[in-house]
């Protein structure tokens, strides 16, 4: 089975050997029909439909033979037969479809070819296979075939073996029944039992390899398989019947959520558009892998391979591949329908859609869709395919180019910045629009320039047309012919133009006029006219003009028409046309050429063509056309009514020299008659009669002329009264000139000179000064100069003041010529205060050039620093401002121009910059007050917060109660909020009467307690019916009761509490009452409130703290006779305060409680009263009483004294232990008087000491210890000594640290000494005493404790005592530290001052600290800090450089870093001594060692340096290198660097991309406007500088140290850098590393020291 390529047909091959063919169509409801049979011998065996093929259909048979089946003749023909009549067992066709393999039975290949127009059709065998092949597939670029052998064979086209994929070692082998090759020829499928196999093309390899098998159960044997057309699915039939389709896709991916990606192979992409559903296959036609895809405008697609450029219109389906290699700064533009723009480095490259070759590039600056315009116009007619575009080279020049013929048709320099272009739709005209707001035409035919407005607002084309739609100001100007720009419809209207449309026969242009959008309508039929035209319809044209009324527009139309029917022989229209418009003289004309034009031979006549050309001035066609058909007298004729007589004596002298001479005599017979003397001389002066002609030429008034005559023939002998005559007509006639030439003629030098002076005809008058009178040129040249000024002629006045010496009058020219840079270059040679005035103008210009860098350094040349400053701030430009006034102006002056500044900045409006120059001077409050002036309380914010924190909350309330006096009440809250006083916020709404925002806010902020407040004073503001129902309503009134009690409003709380829903309120209002009349003092009306409340007991409390009893009395008898024992109990406690025993045991028994008046003479130890009550109320008590009693009476632990004295009763009774214990019974628990228990802990201690010896030890260290805890060390330490406890007494001094007093008790015992001492030295180290231990000579422990503290000084000074390993190991130490905190240009000062190891383990450390002081930025740039990493380098190096053993690799590391930082330091020190050429050697020695220099450093201060050397190209190359650095940085997955251009130099590639930026971005900008400018200048070209290699003489990079070629290295100089040729080689005494001659006697003759040791130089002989 097989299906016709278009799909409109199916051929199925039955099993009675019948090919029919059934017509299917392409709808489902077309009628389907058998169209072809046909009837074979064999049963068909394959079949396929070749593509481009339709009416032909291929089937091969079981005998052999591939036949062909012609649909249109219905008949069979038999393409190839196999000789031995083979089985055909497979076919396929090649993708074009002009060949068809066949496989057979018998293993061979045979292929046949249709006739394709590049060769005869013809069969040949292709290849011979291993096995019958079982499936065969046509790759693009390959053939595959597989057969029974379970092997995979591809061949190429020609038959030859490519590869073998062999299957047969798999454990489950089968063989291969089918295989297909998707549509982009990088995969290939082959179907076997139960799998598929994938084969895809590893181009890199260039090999096939099998990517994956994939196995599906109980599919069976693959009968067939289908790729779907764009590659996506593939469809696979089995031999049971089934179909399976399977998405053959390698990966989705989903864009923005508008478009599916499907990658049906590297080189192939489905772009699906999920609205709509609409596809596009995006497929490379050089099978380069498709890198990344994207969608601009939902609509353009952009692809990138390896090296082309895929670009895609998904409307018009039109796709373009163009060769490319990708840098990631490219930029479309997608305005153009047709064409996509390009830009990448400068460079505009046009890709047209649906083409595969770049249309055209060009290289400009100026993106902007207003500043480029392309057309395609179609071929149509007669009318060529075109293509053009405009472009600006510059901001004032507009180049307009032939795209198809690669040429430029025209340049047009403008005088002022253009800001829109754009051709018209046939790409005749240019139409752009200036600064200035004028607008031009350009004709690019003629080349004319036409200006159209003075002053444009508006211009477009109309769409389709060459019509110019434009509003100039209220007046809305159309033109509807381009030809005829003086002739234009004005019209006026109010508004601005916003569009045009043209739709449905009508165009319209639409204005914008307040409120509405008003509609004007154009003449369509005048625009109709430019279309007819444009299409040579020149009868549509005629019929589009004649209804039309004769107007300026119409009648330009009618001119033009004319003129393009005459360019085309169409006489009768342009006839009509000159009719039209009134010029009857050539109607008349043409209707006489029209009569002439047939001719009997059908054509045109001569003599139509004759009168033809004389109508267009062709004369010398019309003359040509006459004496071809031999019409001599026509063509004499023709010239002598033209007044041609010139030609007509020359065609005349042809045929006849008397003809001629007749001719001639009645030439100048005329020319008398006439008068035209002038032309009668010029025939006598032809003739050689001079002196007729000199005497015609006076006649004729025309002394000059004769003049000219006599200098023209000066061999003749001229009267010399007719040479008078003549010079004194010329003198009167103002021709001074001419007189000095006759003068001089006569060799009358005085009076030539004065006529050339009168004259002012100084070139001449010059030239003869010099040949007679050299001593007056140098005046005559300032008398030049003169007059040229005073004729305006600046310009041409310069280069004469000069060269008379006058230079002031030469700079004054100058700056009236607008030439700066000369007037600065002569005023180069004058002193500072000539100069200085003239510098201030040159600078003036260039600040109103706004070439601010230009206008900086001649105000600082003219001493005018101050006007720098206030140019940059004027500019915007602060940071160049501040550079300025750091560099030039006092810290008084800055700040005055800041301020001044600042306070015009604050006059003008512009806040923003004031702020900036309050802030660069820190007065900060200035910027504050500048936003509180003007009530932008946000700024005053944020400037606070920055530079007053302190102040903020302040600020916040400031700024709220502001706010609140203007009646912003919202914001004032916000700031009341911050500022930390809601309250603040609380009560400006209260002042308002806002009580909703006052209660809202208490509740945010204030809790239950402010809520409650807030509700209280709302209601009390009000009634009070009303104030209670809206407490009822906000559900407070409870609160707000409990506000008003807490708050002391009784009346307003018993008024709250009459609300029925408040009832339940009322006795805590009462209770509440009756305690704020208690602590009144009011305790009457406190009882009575405390009665009501419910509260009696309260009211007796209040009593009894009162201590009026009897009040309290009265209220308990009235109100609670339960409380009155109580009553008479608290009386009796007072009474017993007072210590009125007897009242208060009278009050105890009256409340019945004798146990009371018990407890209180038991306390009071009134034993005799307390066994009384016992005895007479408490019988049961009377023993306990009796007992404590007892007790007290032997018992001294009543207080200390009381222990004192029975310790001393026992002393005094001899029991010395008992008073031992009871004095040292006497505790701290006991009294805090440490005297005190001192001398009572003493006395046990002489007591031991005196009288029990063997207790004198335990008693000692009791007391001692006792001591100690109490803090007294010394007294403890004084009695361990009274008892010859050393040790103890040592320790003791230890434990206070008083240490020299523990050495003083232990002198007698070294042991004890040792000890005290290490007990010493622990406690300096644990309490880090650095000092203490330095002093104790414990230096080791001290530094570490320094060095811990951060006493770096201290630290260095005793490691120096130490001795110079320490002074190393410190040194290193504090610089790791300082490395650490990131302050590397520290940490590089501490290792130059103090020394760095020379261990490889440091090595890292010094790497990580010199690069990161190289690595420092523009900005934060560290002199000291190179310095001090090359001294210190320098230690490490030296020994290694002087050595004369080898270097090891990681001293080869160090040594690199150290050249680095040398050539850095070496580079700056030159830079600004001047020395531009040697620093810009040294900065390009620097890229050898980037990777320790940061790159993007390395090649800006290398470019820099070169173009401050004025090597243009070098910087030019390293700059550039520059930028594509930054945009690396800026653009991480922008792909590797361009390294073309460091081929074959030491330069490296590979390195790390810096993290962080140089420069600043201004900087930056400053660069790339730089690099353009250098790209635009032709004598700057993008290569390194180079040298002959002194060893193979080839040419290698300027400063490489390696030859490229033969490999040679050189020394490197250790001044610049760069190469030492032998001749050159030289080295200073005492520096141990060589230079170039040239380049150390310029730097010694400079600095005087060696650049590597410092020591003191002199220049080498």
């Amino acid at each position: 089975m097989a299906f016709s390529p278009d799909s409109t047909k199916l051929a199925l091959a039955q099993s009675d050997n019948i090919v029919f063919v059934y017509r299917l169509g392409l709808e489902w409801g077309e009628k389907k029909s058998i169209c072809n049979k046909f009837q074979q011998a064999a049963s068909v065996t394959a079949m396929l439909w070749p593509k481009g093929r339709d009416q032909e259909l291929v089937f091969a048979t079981a005998d052999g033979k591939v036949k062909l089946g012609v649909l249109k003749t219905n008949k069979p023909l038999t393409l190839y037969e196999h000789p031995d009549a083979s089985y055909v067992t497979c076919m396929a066709a090649r993708r074009d479809g002009n060949a068809v393999l066949s496989g057979h039975a018998d293993s061979s290949l045979h292929v046949f070819y249709f006739d394709d127009g590049t060769g005869p059709a013809g069969t040949a065998k292709f290849a011979q296979h291993s096995c019958p092949p079982t499936a065969i597939a046509w790759g693009a670029d390959a053939l595959l075939v597989t057969g029974s052998d379970c092997k995979v064979t591809l061949y190429d086209n020609q038959g030859s073996m490519l590869q073998q994929i062999d299957f047969s070692n798999a454990a489950d082998a089968r063989d291969f029944t089918s295989a297909a090759f998707n549509p982009g020829g990088d995969v290939a499928v082959l179907g076997g039992f139960n799998c598929l196999t994938t084969c895809t093309f590893n181009a890199q390899a260039g090999l096939w390899e099998m990517a994956a098998t994939k196995k599906i159960e109980n599919l069976y044997s693959i009968t067939a398989m289908e790729w779907k057309a764009d590659g996506s699915k593939l469809a696979v039939g089995s031999l049971c019947g089934g179909v399976e389709l399977f998405d053959a896709c390698l990966r989705r991916h989903r864009y923005k959520g508008a478009f599916e990606f499907t990658y049906v192979s590297k080189s192939q992409v489905i772009v699906k558009r999920l609205s709509s559903g609409a596809r596009i296959v995006l497929k490379s036609r050089f099978e380069h892998e498709v890198d990344r895809i994207n969608v601009y405008q939902d609509r353009f697609l952009v692809a990138n391979t390896a090296h082309t450029l895929m670009l895609g219109d998904m409307e018009t389906c039109r796709l373009s591949e163009v060769s490319w290699e990708t840098t990631g700064t490219e930029k479309y533009h997608f305005d153009n329908p047709q064409v996509c723009l390009v830009y990448n480095a400068g460079e505009l490259s046009l890709v047209e859609y649906g083409q595969n070759d770049l249309l055209g590039s060009c290289r400009t600056e100026h993106m902007s869709p207003y500043l480029i315009s392309v057309r395609i116009i179609a071929a149509r007619g007669i009318l060529a395919e075109e293509k053009k575009m405009a472009y600006l080279v510059d901001k004032q020049t507009v180049k307009v180019m032939d795209l198809l013929a690669g040429v430029v048709l025209a340049t047009v320099s403008h005088g002022v910045k253009i800001d829109w272009l754009e051709l018209n739709a046939r790409a005749t005209h240019l139409l752009f629009r200036d600064k200035k707001r004028h607008l031009h035409l350009f004709n690019i035919a003629k080349q004319e320039r036409t200006t159209l407005l003075p002053y444009c607002n508006y211009v477009q084309w109309v769409p389709g047309s060459d019509v110019v739609v434009a509003q100039s100001r209220s007046n809305l100007c159309v033109w509807y012919s381009i030809n005829a720009p003086d002739q234009q419809t004005v019209v006026a209207i109010k508004g601005d133009v916003e569009n045009i449309e043209r739709s449905r026969g009508k165009t319209e242009v639409l204005v914008d006029e307040a409120r509405n959008v008003v509609r004007y309508v154009l003449d369509e039929n005048l625009i109709d006219f430019g279309s007819a035209l444009e299409e040579q319809d020149y009868d549509r044209a005629v019929d589009t003009l004649e209804p039309l009324e004769m107007t300026a527009e119409t009648e330009a139309q009618w001119h033009q028409l004319a003129k393009a029917a005459l360019e085309d022989g169409k006489l009768a229209i342009a006839e009509r046309c000159y009719a039209a418009v009134g010029n009857i003289a050539k109607a008349h004309y043409l209707h006489q050429v029209n009569e002439l034009s047939p001719s009997a031979e059908g054509g045109t006549s001569f003599m139509a063509q004759a009168k033809l050309a004389q109508l267009s001035k062709q004369w010398g066609v019309a003359e040509a056309v006459l004496l071809a058909q031999g019409r001599l007298e026509e063509a004499i004729q023709m010239y002598t009514q033209a007044y041609k007589w010139d030609d007509a004596i020359k065609v005349a002298s042809r045929s006849s020299a008397s003809e001629a001479a007749a001719l001639k005599g009645r030439h100048y017979q005329w020319l008398l008659e006439t008068g035209q003397d002038e032309e009668a001389g010029r025939v006598k002066e032809r003739d050689g009669d001079f002196v007729g002609a000199i005497s015609l030429f006076l006649k004729g008034g025309l002394p000059g002329k004769a003049a000219q005559a006599v200098l023209a023939h000066p061999n003749n002998n001229y009267d010399s009264g007719l040479l008078d005559s003549i010079i004194a007509t010329c003198i009167q006639a103002s021709l001074f000139e001419k007189a000095g030439s006759l003068y001089e003629y006569q060799q009358r030098w005085t009076d030539a000179k004065a006529a050339y002076r009168k004259g002012h005809v100084y070139r001449k008058a010059l030239d003869l000064m010099r040949r007679q009178f050299p001593a007056e040129v140098v005046p005559l040249e300032q008398e030049w100069g003169d007059w040229l000024m005073s004729q305006h002629q600046v310009d041409a006045a310069i280069n004469h003041f000069i060269e008379a010496g006058c230079s002031m009058k030469a700079v004054e020219a100058a700056l009236a010529a607008r030439q700066w840079q000369k007037a600065a270059a002569v005023l180069e040679s004058q002193d500072q205060r000539t100069a200085a005035p003239f510098y201030s103008r040159i600078a003036a210009h260039f600040e109103q050039a706004h070439s601010l860098e230009e206008a900086e350094r001649f105000y600082i040349k003219a001493g005018l620093a101050r006007q720098a400053v206030d140019m940059y701030a004027g500019a915007g430009k602060w940071a160049a401002a501040h550079k300025v006034a750091m560099g030039y102006l006092s810290e008084q002056e800055v700040n005055e121009v800041y301020s001044q500044k600042a306070r015009e900045l604050e006059a003008e409006g512009k806040l923003r910059e004031a702020e900036k120059m309050y802030c660069t001077i820190k007065q900060y409050d200035l910027a504050i007050g500048l936003y509180k002036q003007h009530s932008m309380w946000d700024q005053v914010i944020r400037l606070v917060s920055q530079h007053r924190k302190s102040q903020l909350a302040e600020t916040h309330v400031e700024i709220a109660q502001q706010l609140q006096g203007e009646g912003a009440f919202k914001e004032a809250e916000k700031h009341f909020v911050e500022g930390g006083d809601w309250k603040g916020g609380v009560q400006m709404y209260r002042a308002a009467g806002m009580w909703e925002g006052s209660l809202r806010l208490a509740k945010a902020h204030g809790g239950a307690l402010a809520t409650k407040q807030v509700a209280f004073a709302w209601a009390s503001s009000i009634e009070p019916k009303e104030g209670t129902q809206l407490l009822i309503k906000l559900g407070l009134l409870d609160s707000a009761i409990e506000y008003a009690l807490e708050s002391g409003a009784f009346a307003q709380a018993f008024q709250l509490c009459q609300a029925p829903a408040a009832q339940h309120k009322m006795p805590d209002c009462h209770l509440k009452y009756a305690m704020y009349l208690e602590d009144e003092g009011r305790f009457n009306e406190a009882e009575e409130e405390f009665v009501r409340a419910g509260k009696p007991k309260e009211a007796i409390d209040m009593y009894c703290h009162q201590q009026d009893w009897p009040a309290a009395l009265g209220v308990a008898d009235r109100c609670d006779p339960a409380s009155v024992p109580t009553i008479c109990a608290l009386q009796g406690e007072a009474a017993a305060q007072r210590q009125s025993w007897a009242e208060a045991e009278g009050f105890f028994l009256r409340a019945k409680q004798p146990d009371l008046a018990l407890a209180m003479y038991r306390k009071a130890r009134l034993w005799e009263a307390a066994l009384r009550i016992a005895e007479d109320y408490l019988p049961a008590k009377v023993a306990e009483v009796h007992s404590d009693i007892q007790n007290n009476m032997g018992s001294s632990k009543q207080s200390p004294e009381g222990q004192v004295a029975r310790a001393k009763a026992l002393e005094r009774g001899r029991d010395w232990s008992g008073a031992i214990d009871a004095y040292l019974a006497i505790t701290i628990q006991d009294t805090a008087d440490l005297d005190f228990l001192e001398g009572v802990w003493e006395s046990a201690v002489n007591i031991a000491m005196n009288n029990k010896k063997e207790r004198i030890g335990e008693v000692v260290n009791t007391v001692a210890q006792r001591l100690v805890q109490n803090n007294r060390h010394e007294a403890a330490a004084e009695l361990l000594q009274g008892i010859d406890d050393i040790q103890g007494a040592v320790k003791v001094y230890i434990l206070c640290n008083d240490f020299d007093k523990a050495r003083a008790v232990a002198r007698t015992d070294p042991a004890l000494k040792q000890y005290v001492e290490q007990q010493h030295t622990q406690h300096l180290l644990q309490n880090k005493n650095a000092d203490g231990l330095a002093n104790i000579g414990n230096a080791t422990e001290a530094i570490e404790i320094y060095a811990q503290q951060g006493d770096w000084g201290k630290v260095h000074q005793l490691a120096e005592q130490a001795g110079p390993q320490s002074v190393i190991k410190y040194s290193v130490r504090h610089a790791k530290q300082k490395a650490q905190q990131g302050e590397v240009a520290e940490a590089a000062a501490v290792l130059a001052e103090s020394g760095a190891s020379p261990e490889p383990a440091n090595f890292d450390l010094y790497k990580h600290i010199v690069g990161g002081v190289l690595a420092l930025s523009h900005a934060e740039q560290s002199r000291e800090g190179e310095l001090s990493c090359k001294d210190f380098l320098w230690q490490l190096v030296q020994p290694v450089l002087t050595s004369a053993q080898g270097i090891d690799s990681p001293a080869k590391e160090l040594v690199r870093w150290w050249k680095a930082v040398h050539y850095t330091v070496l580079r700056r020190r030159c830079a600004e001594a001047g020395m531009h050429n040697l620093a810009a050697k040294q900065a390009t020695s620097i890229l050898r060692y980037i990777g320790a220099v940061p790159a993007d450093k390395a090649f800006y201060e290398a470019g820099y340096a070169n173009q401050e050397a004025r090597r243009l190209n070098m910087a030019f190359v390293f700059l550039n290198r520059y930028l594509d650095l930054t945009e690396a940085m800026d653009d991480p997955d922008a792909g590797p660097l361009e390294n073309a251009d460091f081929v074959d130099t030491d330069i490296p590639f590979d390195f790390t991309i810096p993290d962080a930026h140089f420069i600043t971005e201004p900087m930056r900008e400053e660069v790339r406007d730089k690099v353009l400018a250098m790209s635009m200048d032709q004598s700057v070209s993008q290569e390194l500088s180079r040298r002959s290699c002194s060893e193979c003489g080839a040419s290698t990079y300027d400063a490489s140290l390696t030859c490229h070629s033969c490999h040679k290295v050189c020394e490197a100089c250790c001044v610049s850098g760069y190469p030492i040729r032998q001749e050159e080689r030289a080295q200073g005494l005492g520096c141990p590393l060589p230079a170039v001659q040239s380049d150390w006697n310029e730097y010694i003759t400079r600095f005087q020291t060696c650049p590597v040791t410092g020591i003191v130089q002199a220049p080498l002989l």
